[in-house]
């Protein structure tokens, strides 16, 4: 099953056309922490992410890094995610590279290792998953990313990744002030969203509930949700020392 997800990945992404190449952007975001791992820099993957980059020739900072200037625009940047294919007895592992809305803009080729100790597992098939970002010979272009708009084929893609109802609801909120400075950007996960800032550092996690207008957040180790209301605003609510707080969330999707 996870074969067919990445060749449809693949497909997906030969049909967007690579509108936009790795060379148009001007830095990679490390996340501390992927999707398959259970802390941060667990088996050193974030610290060997960002070597590998490095020696691919990119400009890499963890996303808790503050940025210096000339990459405040998190659209010139792309943010890195490594996913893990379950495999018996075989380590596989493949490295997106993804842009400010989410798609992706190029996957690797499947690194593998049938080595038995974890942390030597993770890092030969890492390694190997980056000798084809190697192979791309990367150099910043200094061309300008596209931001007006996702290509169609995209959309169509990302309308996938929620229900008709789910993306209904989002466009019936009302359309966020894009000059408002707690403008945060919503990224697409596997289990729903991160909101992050124009550092670009993450805000706040969202999971997915059975309603469409509902989400369970987590924002500064607080536990809420995030919920849309009549207004057609975002709202954070939760409990703090027993009472309810309820703080407006500004949020592009």
């Amino acid at each position: 099953m996870m074969r067919i997800k990445f060749l449809l990945a693949a497909i997906l992404c030969s049909v967007v056309g690579f509108a936009q190449s790795v060379n148009d952007y001007k830095a990679v975001i490390i996340p501390l922490k992927y999707e398959f791992m259970k802390t941060d820099n667990q088996y050193r993957l974030a610290t060997l992410s960002k070597q590998n980059l490095t020696k691919a020739g990119f400009e890499a900072f963890y996303s808790n890094e503050q940025l210096p200037d000339g990459y405040t625009d998190r659209c010139q940047v792309l943010y890195i995610d490594v996913v893990k294919d379950n495999a018996f007895l075989v380590t596989k592992l493949i490295v997106n590279f993804k842009d400010c809305f989410g798609q992706v803009v190029y996957t690797s080729e499947v690194g593998r290792s049938k080595e038995k100790d974890y942390e030597v597992a993770y890092k030969e098939a890492l390694d190997n998953a980056f000798k084809s970002v190697t192979a791309l010979h990367y150099k910043y272009s200094g061309n300008p990313v596209a931001t007006s708009k996702t290509p169609a084929s995209a959309k169509t893609v990302a309308a996938t990744a929620v229900t008709t109802v789910a993306a209904t609801q989002i466009v019936a909120a009302s359309s966020p002030d894009l000059k408002d400075p707690n403008l945060l950007y919503a990224q697409p996960t596997e289990s729903g969203y991160q909101l992050i800032d124009k550092t670009p550092k993450v805000v706040m996690k969202l999971f997915k509930t059975s309603q469409p207008n509902v989400y369970i957040a987590n924002k500064d180790n607080v536990q809420g949700s995030l919920i849309l209301k009549e207004d057609g605003q975002w709202y954070f609510e939760s409990y703090q020392n027993d009472k309810l707080v309820s703080e407006k969330i500004v949020v592009k999707f």
